[in-house]
């Protein structure tokens, strides 16, 4: 932890000032240990108990820092776990198509995967349709949730036009991603990206490992072989693990 309940109400008792509020006091307090090189990348933060203990102070106003500062993506909140130093945020280009696994690498950091599916199924109307099939034909889908260092990056949810994509249902996607397997079979063509900020489901939150209250970045994911729609993807990343990035210019 870096510190002990001494030293926490001492640093405290250092930021006080009658202008700032104790909750913002908590903030300053802990982004000066990480700024500072007290409390590095993964260390975990002291408990919600002992800040409350330290300090002196309510649960409420405890919880209310930690909240904030993980919606800053400073620390990263796991439920029933607690609270870490942030890793810095994982990159994705704004435009163009890229392996997770690849990402996580390149970063020098762990990647692993855990399948949650991985079947054939017939899928609503909209999807068919959209992957050109006749009606009532049965399409393949699969889950996965992609880990950087023990911590879940993004959750994917995606169909695939089973006409381009044999073998499909046979791959391991422990062992590499779907995204590099469909590149095998059906090399990319063009792609889509819509990118939206959205709030979790209960169920979502439990896969992602983040509180409710925690904004998620989605990714819809349209990709294309030889002008015919491959794969339909819906890509969930936590706000504070992950970002979007890109440059321009204009000539």
């Amino acid at each position: 932890m870096g510190a002990d309940a001494a030293d926490l109400a001492r640093l405290y008792e250092e930021l006080a000032s009658g202008a700032t509020p104790a909750y913002q006091r908590v903030k300053d307090l802990v982004s000066a240990q990480i700024t500072g090189g007290h409390w590095r990348e993964d260390d975990a933060l002291p408990s919600e108990s002992q800040f409350v203990d330290a300090l002196g102070l309510s649960r409420m106003t405890i919880n209310r820092a930690l909240r904030e500062l993980a919606a800053q993506g400073v620390i990263r909140r796991v439920m029933g776990v607690g609270s870490f130093v942030a890793v810095s945020k994982g990159s994705s280009g704004l435009v163009e198509v890229h392996n997770i696994a690849d990402e996580v690498r390149a970063r020098g950091h762990r990647y692993d995967a855990r399948v949650l599916c991985l079947r054939e199924e017939h899928a609503a109307p909209k999807i068919t349709a959209q992957l050109g099939l006749a009606a009532g034909r049965p399409v393949f889908h699969s889950q996965v949730v992609h880990f950087e260092d023990d911590a879940a990056v993004q959750l994917e949810d995606r169909y695939v036009n089973p006409d381009f994509a044999p073998g499909y249902l046979e791959q391991d996607f422990t062992r590499q991603t779907p995204f590099t397997f469909l590149s095998k079979v059906a090399p990319l063509g063009r792609g889509e990206h819509i990118v939206e900020a959205t709030v979790p489901s209960p169920e979502e939150c439990a896969l992602l490992a983040v509180e409710p209250s925690e904004p998620c970045l989605l990714i819809q994911r349209r990709t294309w072989s030889r002008d015919v729609l491959v794969s339909i993807a819906r890509l969930l990343h936590p706000g504070s693990r992950y970002r979007l990035e890109g440059t321009f210019d204009t000539h």
